[in-house]
């Protein structure tokens, strides 16, 4: 701009600031420069001028309009506006012998933005310059169609619409990441056509090829998408070097509303050139990876999920229609089940219906349950291996080494995986699990399920098909005997670690051996007993899984150890199912390997199992088994467990008079052997049984010397259970302890001691015990409140429990 110019301008802007109607149209025409600062200065004085009047604005303006072409000339049309006339007639006025090209809005008031859209290439609309010739391009709309069946997705469009108001400031750069087949392009197409309105300059689309099967092509480089985007914008000549092209693209879309869609992306190195510069722009970028690296130029990350189960048969009713989906509910919800919410899958397994109308929902349901190959080869689409194929794709792309653990992986029998387990099955050390863990959630083979708060360590899943296909490569390329070793270092990192927890937890118990094919090298993650029974409980579905697996492969030793380590588990949080099955595999499996011990152990602890799960008679042959094996054997101090766990099953089943011989003679046993700990429990057990004959007074005794003894060892959990069991006797002889306390102040004494060790049963239990002493004195209210809060602790550990206190309630309220 000449300085005679910019001079002139300035007095015309300090003069049309004097005019608030000149001022307001001024303003309006400002908007979309905003994000020049001294354009937002004014715009943020509103349609009045500051109070210091128009000379420092204009001022302002007229430095930024020194550097903008545009600017430049929507001033100079302003000011040509002031000087013809009143403000009434501005916009609505031409003066002279003016000729007008192009487009033109004649209004006597404008409330709001107005868009002219002139065609790409135009002197006005190209920084570059040049004259668009008839008939140029129109305004690109380049997205896919959208999708014909979209289903669901509310939370996810949510999540994206809550990004929208960030436009006003900025470019806004969006990354959905997931795996291959969820649906990240279908829920980006669907999100940016619901959006055309705010980007009147245009909708741009490229395929990256991230993640493309072999096509000798290889990822797009930008420099390609660069030239592709610039001449839909009607640039006829776009420079080759790749630094230009960028410029350009920076250049040409600075004062555009543009929305991009990146489509397989691979790195960020591909999105970055193809930002636009100006704010009201969008870039969403859809990829396998994560393109973290997108977080230094401001990207919002968003993960998708896969689809609910309600969802995935929505997807399929809409392909194959509601009706025959209504006609097999079960097998549709099945269906879904198998393709795992994975969008894809639900859409190849309903096109294979869609070409059958003849074919049952069952049918396909059953071809889904295969396993391995079959699995994979129930959706193909006409020799088109559709969900191999996506996975294919992502697993070629894998270095070596990562290819090779994505393999092993997949053949341990776990969903969730960690660091440990990472580095057990891959055979590295814990840090390079890790690492392995990370790199192929970065490239979304595996979902990041975040810090397990427990142990510290981070947690990761396997889609169920991309285990399946992860397994089939291992099938394919690894040794049979590598495989094998593979799961076997991974059961025996369960054994190791569980054995540790027991160490913890249960040291008076004692440990028989342990045999590994591959001794672990690593600390557990745990080294308090707190965390090591949290470990325990989180693991219980991965310790069954290995001790399962185990026994299939005849790793007999394994098999029971497995269920000898699990014991603390059992002991504190009483999965009932889970305790009698893995102590039925286990006996067997001792059986099998010949160990009497191993079998000794598994008889009486798989006892106490079955008697707590009410299966009373079953132990009882299980401790008879073990009684007449110990003598066999000659091992008094096996012979003095399994007669006490027979007593305590016929104490449970009321036939107190067996009980109390059996007791009488493990007692005996016990203190003839020296075993402290063995008769202090047999004296819990003999005071459970007097106060089940109604002699509270009887059941003091042995009650109080039971505690003093297990306080001694020290053993905290059974000396609670001690505790417990003595101020029920307490309170229902009506008498107090040596120490002054009355029977229901050491009952919330026991209830504190379980709560630090984390028995859920046993603090639903003394609440139980609280709630008979209330009822025992007619107070029903305290009674009713007690039980329900005993009831709350055992709902989800044991229903047989549960059942015997919602009874108890109802006959509460019975009796009102």
């Amino acid at each position: 701009m000449e300085p005679g110019a910019a001079t002139e301008l300035s007095a015309a802007l300090a003069a049309g600031a004097a005019r608030p109607a000149m001022w307001r149209v001024l303003v309006d025409g400002l908007q979309e420069f905003r994000h020049v600062p001294a354009v937002a200065a004014v715009l943020r004085d509103g349609p009045e001028p500051a109070p210091h009047g128009g000379t420092d604005l204009a001022r302002g303006l007229v430095a930024a309009a020194v550097a903008d072409d545009r600017l430049a000339g929507l001033l100079r049309r302003w000011a040509r506006a002031v000087n013809d006339g009143p403000a009434e007639r501005v916009g609505n006025h031409v003066g002279g012998t003016t000729t007008v090209h192009g487009s033109v809005v004649q209004a006597g008031e404008i409330l709001g933005d107005v868009h002219i859209h002139v065609p790409a290439g135009t002197a006005a609309g190209t920084p570059g310059g040049g004259t668009a010739p008839p008939g140029a391009a129109p305004v690109p709309r380049q997205l896919l169609p959208p999708p014909e069946h979209f289903t669901g997705r509310t939370d996810a469009l949510a999540a994206l619409d809550a990004l929208l108001p960030q436009l006003d400031t900025r470019p806004l750069l969006v990354v959905v990441n997931g795996p291959p087949g969820v649906g990240k392009s279908a829920l980006v197409t669907h999100w940016l056509h619901g959006l055309s309105d705010r980007f009147p300059d245009g909708q741009l689309y490229a395929d990256l090829r991230g993640h493309l099967p072999d096509t000798g092509a290889g990822p797009a480089a930008p420099s390609e998408i660069l030239g592709r985007f610039l001449r839909a914008l009607g640039v006829t000549e776009v420079p080759v070097e790749p630094a230009e092209s960028a410029a350009l693209w920076r250049s040409h879309t600075a004062g555009l509303r543009l929305a991009l869609m990146l489509d397989n992306a691979l790195s960020a190195a591909q999105v970055r050139p193809l930002i636009p510069s100006a704010p009201g722009s969008l870039v969403a970028v859809t990829s396998r990876r994560r393109l973290t690296a997108l977080g230094i130029d401001g990207a919002a990350f968003r993960r998708l999920d896969l689809l609910s189960p309600g969802d995935a048969v929505d997807l399929l009713a809409r392909r194959i229609g509601a009706d025959r989906v209504g006609r097999e509910p079960e097998a549709a919800d099945e269906i879904a089940a198998l393709c795992a919410g994975l969008p894809l899958a639900v859409c190849v397994a309903a096109a294979r219906l869609a070409a059958r109308p003849r074919h049952s929902l069952a049918a396909m349901a059953g071809a889904l349950g295969g396993t391995g190959a079959a699995r994979l080869d129930a959706l193909d689409l006409d020799g088109e291996h559709a969900v191999r194929g996506a996975l294919d794709a992502s697993y070629r792309q894998l270095s070596p080494e990562l290819a090779r653990g994505y393999r092993r992986l997949g053949l341990p029998p776990v969903t969730v995986l960690n660091g440990p387990v990472a580095a057990a099955a891959c055979a590295v050390e814990p840090e390079e699990g890790d690492r392995l863990l990370d790199e192929l959630a970065e490239v979304s083979l595996l979902e990041d399920l975040g810090t397990d708060g427990t142990t510290g360590l981070g947690r990761y899943r396997f889609h169920d098909l991309v285990r399946v296909h992860a397994g089939q490569l291992a099938a394919d390329t690894e040794d049979p005997e590598e495989r094998r070793d593979t799961v076997r270092r991974v059961v025996d990192h369960y054994l190791a670690t569980a054995t540790a927890a027991e160490a913890l937890l249960t040291p008076s118990h004692r440990t028989l051996r342990r045999d590994y094919a591959h001794p672990p090298s690593h600390r557990p993650p745990f080294d308090a007993p707190g965390a090591a029974l949290g470990w325990l409980d989180a693991e219980r579905d991965h310790l069954m899984a290995a001790l399962r697996t185990a026994a299939e492969e005849g790793w007999h030793a394994t098999a029971w150890q497995l269920a000898d380590a699990m014991w603390p588990l059992f002991l504190r949080l009483r999965p009932h199912e889970l305790w009698v099955e893995a102590h039925r595999i286990g006996r067997a499996a001792a059986r099998r390997a010949g160990d009497r011990r191993g079998l000794s152990r598994m008889l009486t602890s798989g006892g106490v199992g079955l008697r707590n799960a009410g299966l009373t008679d079953e132990a009882v042959e299980w401790f008879a088994e073990a009684v007449r094996g110990a003598r066999t054997d000659g091992d008094r101090k096996a012979e003095a467990q399994a007669l006490h766990g027979l007593g305590q099953s016929h104490l449970l089943a009321g036939r107190l008079d067996p009980a109390t011989e059996h007791l009488t003679a493990a007692l005996a046993l016990r203190e003839a052997i020296g075993h402290h700990r063995g008769a202090a429990m047999t004296r819990i057990c003999l005071g459970d049984a007097a106060l089940a004959a109604g002699r509270p007074r009887h059941a003091l005794a042995p009650l109080a010397r039971a505690r003093e003894e297990l306080l001694a060892v020290p053993d905290p959990y059974d000396a609670a259970r001690a505790l417990a069991f003595l101020g029920l006797a307490l309170a229902r002889a009506g008498t107090r302890h040596t120490s002054g306390e009355d029977g229901e102040a050491l009952l919330w004494q026991a209830l504190d001691e379980f709560t630090a060790t984390g028995s859920v049963h046993w603090q639903g239990r003394v609440l139980e015990m609280l709630g008979e002493i209330s009822a025992e004195r007619g107070g029903t209210a305290e009674a009713r409140d007690r039980y329900a809060r005993s009831l709350a602790l055992y709902g989800p550990v044991s229903e047989r429990d549960a059942a015997r206190l919602r009874a108890r309630i109802a006959a509460l309220d019975a009796r009102g």
